[in-house]
């Protein structure tokens, strides 16, 4: 396992056994995460743990699984990328200055259902068997819309507009 996801592991498990809402408080998120991937950077030390090869890439990889978007938050972030959207979980695309192109992300049919998940919380909607699509706006202004099946023949449609 990789310094990254064990670090997220150990975040993910602290908010949890803590009762943390990683959306509320940014900065004391920022901070339980670097003294988390500190805390790790000294056990790994020792050789038995993978190392922490590069600290604030480290940190901002954790944060972004654990507050924000997981894999999709670099693009998220990219100035540049107009859009952001998966057909299906091995294709995720973006537009960039209005180009299209496939990434090279590739997700399982939990992790987009976890971020829709994610995405979805801070609106109050939600996407189910009785709801099978829906539009909402992203805490940054950013348009999201996902479509499930039987609306869509096999995955998860996700489709999301920077403002």
């Amino acid at each position: 396992m990789d310094a990254v996801a064990a670090v997220t592991g150990e975040a993910r498990e602290l908010i949890r056994r803590r009762n943390l809402d990683p959306g509320t408080d940014p900065a004391g998120m920022r901070r339980l995460v670097e003294d988390l991937v500190a805390d790790y950077d000294e056990r790994s030390l020792s050789g038995t743990l993978a190392p922490v090869l590069d600290t604030g890439t480290t940190v901002k990889q954790v944060l972004d699984a654990v507050v924000g978007f997981g894999e999709l938050q670099p693009y998220l972030d990219d100035p540049e990328v107009e859009e952001v959207w998966i057909n299906e979980p091995g294709k995720v695309f973006v537009a960039r200055r209005g180009v299209s192109e496939l990434t090279t992300t590739i997700l399982t049919d939990t992790a987009v259902r976890d971020l829709v998940e994610r995405m979805l919380r801070s609106s109050g909607r939600r996407v189910d068997l009785s709801s099978p699509f829906v539009d909402a706006t992203l805490p940054d202004g950013s348009r999201l819309h996902v479509v499930i099946p039987d609306i869509t023949r096999r995955h998860w449609a996700v489709k999301t507009a920077h403002h």
